[in-house]
């Protein structure tokens, strides 16, 4: 396998663990303060099927050839450009990000520009650059197509929750 290849997997482990370990601090926190999780299950659903889109697309990686081509240099641009988002939305919602559903009990509207214009930045603007541009650079057209749609299912599952909950605790929502 390609040292690149090598490289960027162990570059996105690493993110992706560095960021989990910011959501089990924050929703420790959060519980501890009284915050309720709504949607438990399709949160495990959810992060199930994140770890396996990852895996399945290494394990692509390692059973297919690999050339730079521009499908794995658009990959990298995509998966940049979601983990800058990522990093964004965790700066912005501060000790309130967790990869669960939590609702505090002194849960506080977000208003900056970036969720007015996109209600939900992270499931739209970190989730599915990220998910295509580490199926293009591992060259994972499978886990791409078929992994995307599988994981569409519980992505709109938990979208619909948030928006449930938000519509009923926010009146400006």
């Amino acid at each position: 396998m390609a040292t690149y290849i090598v490289l960027f997997c162990v570059l996105a482990i690493c993110f992706r663990v560095a960021s989990l370990a910011i959501s089990v601090r924050h929703a420790e926190a959060l519980k501890k303060s009284g915050a309720v999780e709504i949607g438990r299950k399709n949160s495990t659903v959810l992060a199930t099927t994140h770890v396996l889109y990852y895996v399945s697309s290494m394990l692509e990686a390692v059973l297919r050839p690999h050339d730079l081509s521009p499908y794995v240099w658009l990959g990298l641009f995509l998966y940049v450009v979601g983990m800058l988002v990522l990093a964004s939305v965790i700066r912005l919602l501060g000790p309130l990000w967790t990869v669960k559903l939590l609702i505090a009990r002194d849960h506080t509207l977000i208003q900056h520009p970036l969720f007015r214009w996109f209600r939900h930045p992270n499931y739209f603007l970190n989730i599915p650059p990220e998910l295509t541009g580490l199926a293009l650079v591992l060259n994972a057209h499978v886990t791409l197509f078929v992994g995307l749609v599988i994981y569409a299912v519980p992505l709109t599952i938990r979208i619909r929750q948030e928006e449930a909950v938000m519509r009923a605790r926010f009146t400006d929502y």
